[in-house]
């Protein structure tokens, strides 16, 4: 089988990329390294660098490629930011999409595997569910939600077959550590090695269920095994919800150190956001999860291997009106 994975330089989707390797499939790995890092790429899959905007590097890569399935997980995930980037976050996440799905309707793709988001979910009813009608409040979501959409549209006009996954704050090793505005895990673990205070929204009684990547990304290479997982939608990921005031102390204590907690202004976000995941597991199957502790533990021993890190600058906001007073002043720092 022969298999594309986009942003498989980055985080969930290198993992992916080595998962479906194991599994037997030639793996063509496409990344910007805009938030990606060339050492997470696994031994055995080519790279190409360049990113899914690129039109011309799409259907170049797909007549050359003769691709089987498409594993779509390259996307800019700055849930937060994605208000003041509208642009950039459509052009990234649901333009880049879009040159993908073509040329997989063009070239007769197998299954296009997309990595979507509980953020299409908004505010909506606990725990989420894929019966649940999408509500998304922030331009990622949307964004997110669109491809979902497309994706259907795509399969009854062309036949394209799909899957869906919304996984949710997953973390582990690969993480990108050096980003400021996502993924607040690996933002701690980049603050505590570099000995400063952890950075809360509000009162850090906001709550998410915080899934390890061992949970994710297995599941979402071998999903295109089973036909019974085509033209559907799947929530992945963990079950118990966690504070992030709690997983502020349990990062500090795998360091080996007190917490020191920055709280600034909160910020318009999801308070509460934790999904059920009994379809995933009914059709996929999936052993005991990683516990958070432990969890966290493997990759702060990571984090700690690779040291703390420091990605691109993002320097193209579009919009500063309501912009998280210390989002402006680590742009103005940078």
């Amino acid at each position: 089988m022969r298999s594309l994975v986009t942003g498989g330089a980055g985080f969930i989707g290198s993992h992916v990329a080595r998962h479906c390797l194991n599994l037997g499939h030639e793996v063509v790995v496409l990344d910007d390294l805009s938030g990606g890092f060339l050492d997470h790429i696994p031994q055995g899959a080519r790279f190409v660098c360049g990113s899914v905007t690129d039109q011309v590097i799409i259907e170049r890569l797909f007549k050359e490629g003769k691709f089987d399935y498409v594993y779509h997980l390259a996307a800019y995930a700055a849930e937060g930011l994605s208000h003041f980037i509208r642009r950039f976050n459509y052009a990234n996440n649901l333009v880049g999409s879009v040159n993908l799905i073509n040329e997989s309707v063009k070239h007769n793709i197998r299954c296009f595997v997309f990595t979507s988001s509980i953020a299409v979910y908004g505010p909506n009813q606990l725990p989420m569910t894929e019966e649940l009608t999408p509500c998304p409040e922030d331009p990622y979501g949307i964004s997110k939600y669109a491809v979902e959409l497309d994706l259907k549209a795509a399969h009854e006009m062309f036949g394209l077959d799909y899957i869906v996954f919304r996984p949710h704050n997953v973390y582990g090793e690969h993480q990108n550590i050096g980003d400021r505005y996502r993924n607040v895990l690996g933002i701690f673990m980049n603050q505590i090695m570099r000995g400063e205070p952890l950075t809360i929204f509000g009162d850090g009684t906001q709550t998410r269920a915080f899934s390890y990547i061992d949970d994710v990304a297995p599941v979402i290479a071998r999903s295109v095994e089973r036909d019974a997982g085509y033209n559907q939608v799947f929530n992945v990921g963990a079950d118990i919800p966690y504070s992030i005031n709690e997983l502020a102390r349990v990062v500090a204590a795998a360091f080996g150190v007190q917490p020191e907690i920055n709280h600034v202004p909160a910020r318009k976000e999801v308070l509460h956001a934790y999904a059920a995941h009994g379809k995933c597991r009914e059709t996929f199957g999936a052993g005991e999860p990683v516990a958070l502790t432990q969890g966290i533990e493997r990759m702060a021993r990571w984090a700690q291997s690779v040291g703390s890190r420091k990605s691109q600058d993002f320097g193209a906001v579009e919009i500063t009106k309501g912009l998280p007073p210390s989002w402006v002043n680590q742009m103005v720092a940078a």
